[in-house]
């Protein structure tokens, strides 16, 4: 994803250095215990988000990511007084769902980005200098609801339909993370990421056609509209007509 995110910034005339930590299956506990030297540097802007449900012994409990959410912003500051934090809420996964053995067994797919999304904004209400929640779970409910993406692979993908999970029904897909990096581009830039256009080029690079680049764009802008993180504009638009091939 942020990669991606790179891609859309040097598209649009904009330079980020952009740079990734990760640990796999892993919370902001681990970064803050085992990564501090390595963190603690002076970033302008952090995206940071915790385990998928939220904390493992208890999934759907919030209280791990509100604790974690603070105490990693309070040791950005301390290298940068003016550093600005971004929580990216994540997305409902298929194999919490649909599989018996579940924490969201039963519920409809889009309540774990529900109940995910609820404990960011919790988090975000107790953490220093957020500038926003990013939208992410709430875009691939709404790319389900609106019939852009299949919301169950474990029944096969409907035509003309994307699946936004890769194999394991919890990670995201190519179209996933291209949702996602729309998202956050929209929500850090400001930018409606429409204005990248249909021949945007990370989406040809990914084998992405230019219809589900431009479904995938519309979605992450309807969401983004909703929140009021981007402002419609015609000029996005004209942009999206007028932009070039990327090959």
């Amino acid at each position: 994803m942020p990669a991606l995110f790179k891609a859309f910034a040097t598209q649009a005339g904009l330079s980020y250095e952009v740079s990734l930590e990760t640990q796999p299956g892993s919370g902001l506990e681990f970064h803050l215990e085992n990564r501090r030297d390595l963190i603690a540097q002076p970033w302008d802007l952090v995206v940071m988000h915790g385990q998928s449900t939220l904390d493992f012994a208890l999934p759907g409990d919030p209280a791990k990511l509100v604790r974690t959410s603070r105490e990693m912003a309070e040791l950005l500051l301390a290298s940068n007084a003016n550093a600005r934090f971004y929580l990216l809420s994540t997305w409902a996964r298929a194999d919490q769902t649909y599989p018996a053995a579940g924490a969201w067994a039963g519920k409809p797919i889009e309540q774990m980005a529900s109940d995910v999304r609820a404990a960011y904004d919790q988090a975000a209400t107790n953490t220093p200098n957020v500038n926003a929640v990013i939208p992410v779970g709430e875009a691939w409910n709404r790319a389900m609801q609106n019939g852009v993406a299949d919301p169950n692979p474990y029944d096969g993908i409907s035509f003309g339909q994307l699946n936004l999970w890769t194999y394991d029904h919890y990670h995201a897909s190519a179209y996933g993370s291209y949702l996602e990096a729309l998202v956050v581009f929209g929500t850090v830039t400001r930018l409606d990421p429409r204005s990248l256009g249909v021949n945007e080029c990370a989406g040809f690079e990914l084998g992405l056609s230019g219809p589900q680049v431009s479904a995938l764009q519309e979605i992450a802008a309807a969401q983004l509209l909703n929140e009021e993180l981007i402002t419609a504009s015609a000029a996005a638009a004209e942009s999206a007509a007028a932009a070039q091939p990327c090959h």
